[in-house]
């Protein structure tokens, strides 16, 4: 079966992908969002995509490509906390370029990762944390089903000082 659903589809991360995954993770503008503190090495990222083949029941995360349909990779979407007994996890998404944001990408991603979670991993909800100045991801996921649950203050230290995070919940029925 296909991981498709409107202008995407999801992909396992290949060994070949080390370079996107390299340029992407060590990208600093986009560290804040994704809590990363320092540069990652072609080594650890390689040991990371070799490791991403275990079954996410073991590993407790997965990470996909989201390309384009004509096969452009465009960013990732990610599972972790994966918790089997609440059938519950968390999501991340990425959309890396600024060129490739506002396209409906990431909705896409959003609405095909919400299927797969329910028809594969049966899953009761997904859960999200952004920042409470993250307007688009905000609005991504309100427009998506997700609520908000929760307010995380002065979560996050930031260079221009504390950020509250807010904690978004979708629950299938």
């Amino acid at each position: 079966m296909k991981l498709e659903f409107g202008k995407v589809r999801f992909r396992a991360l290949e060994p070949d992908d080390i370079d996107l995954l390299y340029d992407w993770e060590n990208d600093s503008e986009i560290w804040e969002v994704s809590n990363t503190y320092e540069p990652f090495s072609k080594y650890i990222l390689a040991k990371y995509i070799k490791e991403s083949q275990r079954d996410i029941y073991e590993s407790k995360q997965v990470r996909m490509i989201i390309e384009t349909i004509e096969g452009k990779a465009v960013g990732a979407i990610d599972l972790f906390d994966f918790d089997p007994f609440h059938f519950r996890a968390g999501v991340g998404i990425l959309i890396h370029d600024e060129k490739d944001r506002k396209l409906g990408y990431a909705n896409d991603s959003l609405q095909l990762l919400c299927n797969y979670v329910t028809n594969h991993l049966q899953l009761h909800q997904l859960f999200a944390n952004i920042s409470a100045d993250n307007e688009a991801s905000i609005k991504l996921f309100e427009n998506n089903g997700f609520e908000l649950s929760g307010i995380k203050k002065d979560w996050r230290r930031t260079m221009d000082g504390w950020k509250n995070e807010l904690m978004f919940q979708r629950i299938f029925e």
